[in-house]
């Protein structure tokens, strides 16, 4: 049975807007047909919805781990505060952290969230995953600078084996806390059918470390008696260490990117073929009190993802949200950050036959949502039609 929805707008993303179009459903949610007002004449009961219709959300970047720390750590501290506090609430009762994951897995679902791309340490969140209607890829993150890597790739291929049936990939954390052999060891057990993610750029003291060995990451460093390496105080930044170690022939995303400019891109364009560029607005502003320069990513035509980051550093995990924010401080158009909300990010996760765009023969999930003048989030409601 095909049932036919419409609304004042529809928004295929791969396609441009449809005034008053009409999309015919299939009882298992995919879509039948897409149709404009001509086509859908002689289409009889439609439901018609007073709002703009649009594909289910993608959020490529998450920390479910960290759902127990809403509201716990202060705002603005900068990055290596953050971290710290982070730390201190690593031992927390395991009931707490699976309850607040829960919690934050079914907010994704009613704020229109589709897929995450799941940054993981632990083993905690599988179930969660497994029982969830939300599609997730699980990043298992490494980390270690000054120890031997062969223990660290260890536990993150039994976590990986672990993680089964869940979709998932080893990937590194950062380039602060990266060390070019345990990269090399990553970029081995990259097959070409992966994906990879890392935090990139994110503070001044990131970039600050590498070229120069000074800052509040090399005083942090000091103060966990992590010995810096020659890649420190290189006269070369994070990006420039950690972009030529990636696997080169696998897309990867670039988290947050803060701090990067243009002569990064340049460099990044030289280097890789298949980035992404993840933004992640609200945590931007939670934790260092800044947001990156997105007229620049759009005048280079790079691809650009969405992500929530943890509910350590957000209020909420809601992509809408992150989309109102570029809009409200840096005047991106619902349109175009909608193509960064949905379909960039199916691409990136490979899933992008299924979700990221409303066409034929896709199960995409379809969400309502309320525009205001000139096509303005006003609020971030929305509600899930399929």
């Amino acid at each position: 049975m095909i049932t036919y929805i419409s609304a004042n707008l529809i928004y295929p993303v791969s396609e441009l807007p449809i005034k008053n179009g009409v999309i015919g459903v299939n009882a298992d949610g995919s879509i039948h047909s897409i149709l404009n007002q001509v086509q859908a004449q002689n289409i009889t009961n439609v439901k018609h919805y007073d709002g703009v219709l649009v594909p289910g959300f993608v959020n490529t970047h998450c920390h479910l781990e960290l759902s127990h720390l809403h509201k716990k750590i202060r705002q603005t501290i900068g990055l290596t505060t953050f971290i710290k506090s982070i730390l201190g609430f690593r031992q927390e009762p395991n009931d707490e952290v699976i309850a607040a994951m829960q919690k934050a897995d079914n907010e994704m679902y009613a704020n229109g969230i589709v897929a995450v791309g799941d940054i993981s340490n632990m083993l905690i969140s599988k179930d969660i995953k497994l029982q969830s209607k939300i599609y997730y890829h699980t990043f298992i993150e490494l980390f270690g600078f000054n120890r031997p890597s062969a223990p660290i790739i260890a536990v993150g291929m039994e976590l990986k084996s672990d993680f089964l049936p869940l979709k998932s990939s080893i990937v590194a954390h950062a380039p602060y806390s990266v060390s070019s052999e345990l990269f090399k060891e990553i970029r081995q057990l990259t097959s070409e059918n992966d994906i990879q993610s890392i935090h990139n750029q994110e503070t001044v003291a990131e970039n600050e470390l590498f070229e120069k060995g000074t800052g509040k990451f090399a005083d942090f460093f000091a103060e966990l008696e992590i010995s810096q390496s020659e890649v420190h105080h290189s006269g070369k930044n994070s990006l420039q260490y950690h972009l030529p170690q990636l696997p080169k022939n696998v897309r990867t995303l670039l988290v947050h990117n803060t701090f990067s400019n243009k002569a990064d891109i340049d460099f990044a364009k030289t280097q890789h073929q298949k980035l992404y560029w993840c933004l992640c607005p609200n945590a931007n502003l939670y934790i260092e009190n800044a947001l990156p320069d997105v007229d620049l990513f759009k005048n280079e035509a790079v691809k650009i993802t969405l992500g929530t980051d943890s509910l350590a550093s957000n209020h909420q995990l809601s992509i809408l949200a992150e989309m109102q924010t570029l809009q409200n401080h840096k005047n991106i158009s619902f349109e175009e950050s909608l193509t960064w909300a949905t379909l960039n990010g199916a691409e990136f996760l490979g899933i992008d036959k299924q979700y990221g765009s409303l066409s034929v023969g896709k199960k995409p999930g379809i969400n309502l949502i309320k525009l205001g003048v000139d096509q303005k989030i006003e609020n971030c409601k929305v509600e899930r039609i399929v």
